[in-house]
């Protein structure tokens, strides 16, 4: 016998760690965790429960320390060679100004890249805190949206299908749920539940059919839930520390960068070993050439190319986020700039998600409807002439058959049993009043399977009469007190699916057999109005015989309930309208001059998808799902492009198009908001689910979520996309020309013999690397996409980081800066340095190599846009980074102390005007590229 505690607080799960629930019956659940399931817990003992067990959440693996990350930084190769240089320097020259400058980089370099790496983790984090779990929980008597961390045992939590299970707890109710254990127990098929308590105290956790378990997946039905355990206590709390923490991700973008990092280091050593051996040839002392092939070793090895494309993912994927697309995996960033399809579900998503009643056939006669969106301001008009017909007992089914509650024009649900009720409302029905005469006693859930949804309700003539129906209660007042009450089932969901379960039909004098003359008006009835761009939805009922009546109870699975919900009188058609969001017919444009193809898929009838889709501008053929069945993969394979409405699908048709859409390499963007689309939005390159409307297990299988379900957030997340992979390429193409400029320079020095075979000194060099891998660097990544970004067709989904034009523009750059270089060392007087003094060629060449990067940080910004535009100043951060690089770098050449330490020379006002003349090359040649490319492509369209 359950032994229940004296206080409240022995009476909490804490107290009863050990307490078998699957074996306590829904009240002594309810019982002993002091909650009445009706009203739930008060805000107040929520707030005090919460302090009592802590945020109900799994540990996650501690921060590594800063300490911890800055020995990680500097035990790196980089750093390493780096100290190596510093001490040589020491024991080279005797002095400390260039080991500590060499130190004051190496410092310099790990508070960059701390910094760096800490703006990443906060925008990964903010992302994720976006993305948090929320459950519908009854709390003070209401139902509200609590985040899932924040519920405690006691909870009471609404569960239907789609949502993911927020916390391990006892079913109060069950009709017809089944939920996805596989994450907890592995079995791949779905557990029907119940509310019967198991006597067995040690069964197996998957044997426990009247619990539900934290991260599971609800795939059908309702339930009601008792929260039991939260946080670690959960049984998959239980097995966290068994599972590890996950290694961080890397995109196959980084992947490919780390790999051409490790190429160009491996060519940066064999240039700088070159460059070693030439100078030894040549006499130069060992010490001095070691640390200045340290030093240039440091430059042309790429180190900074992870950190950088890291970060610059990550502040892409914050900026993303800021404009509806929260990105759940760094990867799904890069592959947005591919997409060439977009499969995209009709409702919210191209359309307003404001579903309202237009048309109403019902008492064999057509009625308009009146009034915008969720107001109950309108009315019922009856088209011709003529009385209208009694169409209360339809209205009813539209009340009953749905969950969604309207108040003050705020739906609460969904938004299509939103449109059936504020219809049943505009007809004078008192919906509220109706649900409680006619109280609910068995249901069989809508699901993509059924295609519809069944309620069963029990009447009192005289009860719902007074309600609802006058007439009933008139009629119930001569009969006997066991023969007024009854029980009545209402069924709504697609025409076809509903006609085919009717036998009857409802007009003004009575009810009439339906028979195949009447099956086909309203058949294509039911295509006119799906032709106008409506959706249509039928309503029938059907008086349950006594003698199955029993079987219409909460206990009843939705099998055995299906037999009841046949032979059905039809009593409506509705067509509802969900207006086109005016931004999405721009947004398809947008999408299809950028080369990706918009494919409608819908569960809507071929004649309303397609109004739709033409509507919108959306092309191509309109198949059904059943035409896609008669086709094999390969046939489907050759056709899928050519189809821009794909009507009447089931969640295989959707796995099945996206697969023909990849078939050729394409990359494959799907939305999806409901539970079954789930397995689509998984095979998907890129799976969209929707923020609003979308459950709990769409998002969890998603890449990305639109926190507005809107389809132009879509186009603007691609372009965003598109923007941050040419950011990376930016970068690329300015850290490796840098690099090479500087190969090219060093190798003719030592050839040719200018300036020593040395041209730069240990810490010039340095201070170069530092612009490479520095903030103006950096600053490209927060570059906005180019105007063109979207008038090119997608990125081939592998194409390379260096492909051959891109390594060409980078030769021409590293070549001019080179030549540039060259030849002010080569011809300027004071070119050969003495005993490391500085000379003024030595410094004008320097400066001129770094106004060079300067120069060409501005080149890299567009691919064909030229400098000489408005946007080139649109990088606020970038010109704040070059406008200190600037001043730093006047401040090396004029400032006597820095003079020492960096071997410069005063310049004159002629000698900067060189430097900048020499460096502006860069540009003008650039420009004329640009120029000649443009030409081009002119010509070629």
């Amino acid at each position: 016998m359950l032994h229940t505690p004296a206080s409240a607080a022995d009476q909490r799960p804490d107290a009863e760690a050990g307490t078998p629930w699957h074996t306590l019956t829904p009240d002594d659940a309810a019982t002993v965790l002091d909650v009445d399931p009706v009203t739930g817990l008060s805000t107040a003992e929520a707030r005090r429960r919460l302090g009592e067990t802590g945020a109900n959440q799994l540990d996650e693996p501690p921060a590594a320390p800063v300490w911890r990350k800055v020995l990680a930084l500097l035990t790196e190769p980089m750093t390493v060679v780096l100290v190596i240089a510093a001490v040589i320097s020491a024991l080279v020259s005797h002095e400390l100004e260039t080991p500590l400058v060499i130190l004051a980089v190496v410092i310099f370099n790990a508070v960059l890249n701390l910094v760096q790496e800490r703006r990443a983790q906060d925008s990964l984090v903010a992302l994720q805190d976006m993305t948090v779990t929320r459950a519908r929980v009854r709390r003070d008597g209401k139902v509200t949206l609590v985040e899932a961390h924040a519920l405690v045992p006691g909870d009471v939590v609404l569960l239907e299908a789609g949502d993911v299970v927020p916390a391990d707890g006892r079913l109060l109710e069950a009709a017809g749920l089944e939920i996805q254990e596989a994450a907890l127990t592995g079995e791949a098929s779905p557990v029907g539940k119940s509310t019967a308590a198991i006597a067995d105290p040690h069964i197996g956790t998957g044997d426990r059919v009247d619990m539900a378990f934290m991260s599971t997946e609800v795939t059908r039905g309702r339930g009601l839930l008792v929260v039991t355990t939260t946080g670690m206590g959960t049984e998959i709390g239980r097995v966290a520390g068994l599972l590890g923490s996950a290694g961080r991700e890397t995109t196959p973008l980084q992947r490919q960068i780390a790999h051409l990092a490790t190429l160009l280091s491996v060519i940066a050593g064999i240039v700088v070993t070159i460059v070693f051996v030439l100078g030894l040839l040549r006499g130069t002392d060992v010490a001095d050439l070691l640390l200045t092939a340290v030093s240039l070793a440091v430059a042309t090895i790429p180190e900074g190319l992870t950190a950088v494309v890291a970060f610059t993912l990550a502040m892409g994927a914050g900026r993303l986020a800021r404009r509806g697309a929260i990105m759940k995996k760094l990867s799904s960033v890069e592959t947005l700039g591919s997409t060439a399809h977009i499969a995209t579900d009709k409702t919210g998503t191209l359309t307003l998600n404001q579903m309202t009643a237009r048309e109403l056939f019902a008492g064999q006669r057509l009625f308009e409807i009146t009034g915008e969106g969720y107001r109950t301001d309108g009315r019922l008009r009856v088209t011709g002439e003529g009385a209208a017909p009694d169409v209360r007992a339809a209205l009813l089914g539209m009340a009953l058959a749905s969950e969604a509650v309207v108040h003050d024009g705020a739906l609460v649900g969904d938004p299509t049993e939103g449109a059936l009720v504020v219809l049943a409302a505009k007809g004078g029905l008192d919906v509220e009043a109706a649900r409680t005469s006619w109280p609910r006693t068995a249901e069989i859930p809508f699901d993509s399977d059924r295609k519809y949804m069944a309620t069963f309700h029990r009447w009192d003539a005289i009860g719902a009469g007074a309600a609802v129906e006058p007439a009933l209660a008139a009629w119930g007042e001569g009969l006997a007190p066991d023969e007024r009450t009854g029980t009545r089932v209402f069924v709504k969901g697609g025409p076809d699916v509903v006609l085919g379960r009717c036998a009857w039909l409802d007009t003004p004098t009575g009810t009439v057999p339906l028979d195949a003359a009447q099956l086909e008006r309203l058949s294509s009835l039911n295509v006119a109005i799906g032709s106008r761009g409506l959706r249509v939805m039928a309503v029938a009922q059907r008086d349950v015989p006594a003698a199955d009546a029993a079987l219409a109870s909460a206990t009843s699975t939705p099998q055995e309930l299906e037999p009841l919900a046949r032979d059905l009188t039809l009593l409506a058609l509705v067509g509802i309208v969900d207006p086109p969001r005016p931004e999405a017919r721009e947004a398809i444009a947008l999408a299809q001059r950028a080369g990706i193809a918009v494919h409608l898929i819908t569960g809507d009838h071929v004649g309303t998808a397609s109004a739709i889709a033409a509507d919108l501008g959306i092309g191509g053929r309109a198949v059904s799902g059943a035409e896609l069945d008669a086709l094999t993969d390969d046939e489907l394979a050759e056709r899928a492009r050519t189809y821009g409405v794909v009507a009447r699908v089931s969640p295989e048709h959707k796995i099945r198009m996206v697969d023909a859409l990849r078939s050729d390499g394409s990359v494959v963007a799907m939305t999806g908001d409901g539970v079954n689309d789930a397995p689509a939005l998984k095979e998907a390159d890129i799976g969209i689910a929707m923020g609003i409307t979308g459950t709990e297990v769409s998002k969890g299988a998603a890449s990305m979520i639109l926190t507005d379900d809107n389809f132009a957030t879509i186009i603007t997340a691609v372009r965003e996309g598109r923007g941050i992979y040419d950011n990376v390429v930016k970068f690329v193409r300015f850290q490796i020309a840098t690099s090479w400029g500087f190969v090219l320079i060093f190798l003719a020095a030592g050839v040719l013999g200018i300036a020593g075979g040395a041209p730069f000194s240990a810490l010039q060099i340095l201070w170069v690397n530092i612009i490479m891998d520095g903030p103006p660097a950096m600053a490209l990544g927060l570059d906005r996409p180019d105007p063109d970004v979207m008038h090119r067709p997608p990125r081939p989904v592998g194409e390379k980081i260096l492909t051959g034009s891109r390594i060409g523009r980078i030769l021409l750059s590293a070549g001019v800066m080179a030549a540039g270089t060259l030849g002010i060392l080569a011809l300027a007087p004071g070119t050969e340095p003495t005993a490391g003094l500085a000379t003024e060629a030595g410094t004008l060449a320097f400066t001129t190599f770094v106004l060079f990067q300067v120069f060409n940080l501005l080149n890299v910004r567009s691919r064909e846009t030229t400098v000489f535009s408005r946007r080139t100043f649109t990088n606020r951060s970038l010109w704040i980074s070059l406008g200190v690089i600037l001043v730093l770098q006047v401040a090396v050449v004029q400032v006597p102390v820095l003079q020492g330490l960096f071997t410069t020379t005063v310049l004159d006002a002629a000698q900067w005007a060189t430097a900048v003349a020499v460096a502006s090359s860069v540009l003008w040649v650039e420009e004329a590229r640009k120029v000649v490319s443009r030409t081009a492509w002119s010509r070629a369209r």
